[in-house]
């Protein structure tokens, strides 16, 4: 069983990789023996991270990656190839909150800011490495989605916080179950899986942020497990999808709610 969870030997290249759920899943792929490369705009960022885990003794590295720039996406699947020779597995979490708002606010240039990164972006940087994956025949997509691509929002849940689910966010979500699915479908015959991992609520990103607030409270309980999801609960899921524990699983959107979608 340990072998089956196992990715030495791997190499994954995670987007978005210094980000909220980007850190726990980076940590989680290395530790489960992969050479993770941490990509994003933010190319220091990933460099000081992949340093932290390094001195763990794990394996890490740092590349820049602007989404929005088709240059950028080749250059960086280029200097992945050119150093490590292979890419195993590919983690689409990044994504831009630019211009996030309700329908009525939302503008169209921020609209097409926010796609250029959650919708282009995520579609060239996909199909500049399967390409290199259906070379291989082999190979394993995660998009990092959330419970807005399976419900839709409960609006009543922010109470009288002021806070919102911006239209774009939801978009971009259900899309990305869409695209997952057509992926996994077109590509199955290369033995190219791809998944969609879709968290509810992360405790580290809502909690620590707004204090218990009337949303807080109403989340949790309209949660069977009563809580936020933490760091711990995202590791495992994505080293499941990664690895061959999970070798027959593809076009599936996994749900990590604590229930949330259930009702």
């Amino acid at each position: 069983m340990k072998q089956l969870f196992s990715l030495e030997g791997k190499v994954v290249l995670i987007t978005g990789g210094t980000g909220l759920f980007g850190k726990p899943m980076s940590r989680a792929l290395a530790e489960a023996g992969a050479q993770v490369i941490i990509a994003s705009r933010n190319v220091d960022a990933c460099i000081r991270y992949a340093e932290q885990l390094k001195e763990l003794g794990l394996k890490a590295g740092a590349v820049p990656l602007d989404l929005k720039e088709e240059s950028s996406i080749k250059e960086c699947v280029d200097t992945l190839l050119s150093v490590y020779k292979k890419i195993d597995v590919l983690v689409n979490n990044a994504v831009s909150r630019e211009g996030f708002r309700n329908l009525e606010d939302v503008q169209k240039a921020e609209w097409e800011d926010a796609q250029a990164v959650n919708s282009t972006g995520l579609m060239l940087l996909t199909k500049a490495v399967l390409s290199h994956m259906c070379e291989r025949r082999s190979g394993n997509i995660i998009n990092i989605g959330s419970i807005q691509g399976a419900v839709g929002p409960n609006f009543p849940v922010y109470g009288e916080t002021g806070m919102s689910s911006p239209v774009n966010y939801t978009y971009d979500k259900w899309a990305m179950v869409g695209f997952t699915k057509w992926i996994a479908n077109y590509y199955g015959k290369f033995n190219i899986r791809c998944n969609c991992l879709s968290p509810g609520g992360y405790g580290p990103g809502v909690s620590e942020t707004y204090g218990e607030t009337a949303f807080v409270k109403n989340y949790k309980n309209l949660t069977p497990l009563g809580r936020f999801a933490n760091d711990e609960d995202i590791k495992g899921p994505v080293v499941f999808l990664a690895s061959d524990a999970a070798a027959y699983i593809t076009g599936h959107n996994l749900l990590v709610d604590g229930g949330w979608t259930s009702w």
